[in-house]
Formats: C-alpha cells, structure tokens, sequence
C-alpha cells in the first residue's frame, strides 16, 4: 500500500461515501492487514470495481442545499469526517479486506441540474477523481461523473476524462430520471464509449415510479428496487438492439446485473409466446440470454451459491470483484470468492482482479 502521509497530501476534499446507507460508514473498526492474495503460488492483485466517493468542491456547486445530498454518516458532524481520518480509514478497510486497487465513483446526484451546473459539477468531480489516481495508479483508478440528460455533452465530458484525465471510463444511473438509455438520443454517448473503449458501469437509483411502493420496512428501495432498475437498464438494452448496434461497448453492470441473470432464460421466450408485444422492426442478432455472455457483472451477490450460479449463466470470464464500499454490504470479498468451491484457481483469480485488469487496462 502507498504510504498514507503521501496519499493525504492528494486528496483535499475528498470523502468517501455509504452510498445513502444511513448510519453505515465508520460502522465498524477495520480488522488488521491481511496478506496478500496467492493462489497456485502466484500473487494475484485484486481489483474492487464497486465503490464510492464524494468531493466537497463538486458537492458546493450545488448551492445552499448541497449538504442534504450526503449520506448520514453516524456520530460524524454535518456528515463529514476529517482528510486525515477518511483516508486511513479507507486504506485500513483496503488492508483489511485484501483489496489492491478500488475502482471509485460517485452516485450521479446532478441528474436533475440544470446544463451549466450539471457541466461544472462533473468537471469538478472527474478532475479530482484524475488527481487522486494520477498521484496513487497502484490504489485508484475511477469512473467518470457525466451529465447525461444532456447526451451531447456527455460525450465531451467522456472525451475529457477518458483521452486527458486518465479515467476508466463512466459511471451512469440505471436511468435518467426514468428516461432509458436505451433511447436515441443517447447512443452518441454509446457510441463514443465503443471508440475510445471506455467502461460503463450502471449503478441504478430505484425506480422512482415505485417510490410508493417501496416505502416501509426492510429498505427496499434499494434492496428492491435498485436490483430492478439495473434488470430493467440491460433488457432494454437487449430488446432494443442497442448492443447489436453497439457490440463493442463494454458495460459493467452493479450488484450482480439485478435479477437479469437469474431468469434471464425467459426472455428468450417472450417474442414467441406473445409476438405482438414485439417490434417487428427489431430483429436481434441473438437470443436476449446470450447478450449477458458480453457484459460484465460484479460479484456482488452474497453467497456461493449465487456467485456459482451467476458465473454459470455468464461466464467467469465476465465477473469482476465488487464491494460497494464504504457501505458494508460485502466486507469479505477475497473470502467470498475464494470460498466458491464450484470455482476453479483460474477462475478466482479471474474473478478477484484479472478481469477487471483487461477490462479497465490497469
């Protein structure tokens, strides 16, 4: 790991969030070092491509309202903790966990924004994220803030943080405010991510139509309906032919790709069973199950069972090592892969940081 009195001295305004937990971050002490991952006698560098951060100079711009979109943070005063903690606590949670290298972003709080403050917030954002990971590449590399209800300038913001920040490529919502991505209007950002071969990891927010309805105990308008979101942000992807249009784009989809890829069976029988919900117009170049052997997924999914199954559906060759840290959802994610007897050597080592390696070119 860097040293951390080198790290503090890159990172001002930087704090890293629960992702809208409340009362998860700093819930827990990180546990001691843990040696570094071998298997088959190999060091095997391990890649969390799921976490999170904010920073205060793009938060700011937000105006006089910009607190409320932090995540409550217990014990800690008007949500923040100092430079110095955040960070030695973030490198103490690496230690623990075994992770090497995180990949961050930030939950796009900046849909609603008008064009100029939504364009100067993602400038903010992304020129920090390039700070930190320029100054420490063996600890962080980051996906870029990028206003997307305005899709032309969306690509240049992908332009930017891709070709001259050095970033991996772009963090996105399941929607923009519902409004698919699957629509026209925006494959110019579609289509600029296939050239300059920039990742896309989908990150949902709910589905706000079933605000309502989600309400009431067990949190589910995250454990419901951010799922469900991201389920719903693939098949329209699918259905509407936006991969085949698109077959380069690589897309990194959050918490396991949802519910997709545990039924995705039954979407190959939905044209036939019941053609005239089909657009005759659309003809895919392959069955809608087949299209998930060419995204990528986060082994955020719990238990073996489910990592063996969704390695089944798409291939382990598609999985990659994902936390949502700081949020606790996932503490152990070495002993969760590595505790799949299902999986192979390889295949850990795949899953644990050689995938998300080729994927992200670090």
């Amino acid at each position: 790991m860097t040293d951390r009195r080198t790290l503090m001295k890159h990172a001002a305004g930087m704090f890293f969030c629960s992702c809208g937990l409340p009362g998860a971050a700093h819930a827990q002490t990180p546990g001691p070092r843990r040696a570094p991952v071998v298997i088959g006698g190999q060091r095997v560098r391990t890649i969390d491509t799921h976490t999170h951060c904010y920073f205060h100079e793009s938060l700011k711009l937000m105006g006089a309202e910009w607190e409320k979109l932090l995540p409550p943070v217990k014990g800690v005063p008007q949500h923040f903790v100092s430079q110095k903690d955040v960070l030695e606590r973030r490198l103490a949670d690496m230690e623990a966990m075994g992770v090497d290298m995180q990949v961050l972003n930030t939950n796009p709080f900046w849909y609603g924004a008008p064009r100029e403050l939504a364009d100067a917030v993602c400038k903010a954002q992304n020129e920090k994220l390039a700070e930190v990971c320029a100054a420490h590449p063996k600890q962080f590399a980051a996906f870029a803030a990028l206003p997307m209800q305005y899709p032309d300038l969306a690509v240049q913001h992908l332009e930017t943080a891709v070709a001259k920040l050095g970033l991996k490529g772009a963090a996105v919502g399941g929607s923009v405010l519902g409004v698919d991505f699957s629509e026209e209007k925006f494959h110019p950002v579609w289509a600029r991510a296939e050239e300059l071969g920039a990742v896309i990891f989908i990150h949902p927010q709910s589905v706000g139509e079933l605000a309502q309805r989600l309400r009431g105990n067990g949190w589910m308008s995250n454990v419901v309906g951010n799922p469900l979101e991201t389920t719903i942000a693939l098949q329209k992807l699918i259905y509407q032919g936006v991969l085949d249009k698109y077959p380069g784009l690589k897309i990194l989809a959050a918490h396991g790709g949802g519910y997709l890829p545990s039924y995705a069976a039954r979407s190959d029988h939905s044209c036939f069973v019941s053609p005239q919900n089909c657009d005759p117009k659309i003809v895919l170049k392959k069955k809608p199950s087949e299209y998930l052997n060419q995204l990528y997924f986060d082994a955020l999914v719990f238990t073996a069972e489910g990592l063996r199954h969704l390695v089944a559906q798409v291939g382990a060759s598609q999985v990659v090592m994902g936390t949502d840290h700081p949020i606790p959802w996932e503490e152990n994610p070495v002993d969760h892969v590595m505790g799949t007897a299902s999986l192979s050597d390889l295949e850990r080592a795949a899953i644990l940081g050689g995938n998300a390696g080729r994927l992200l070119g670090v």
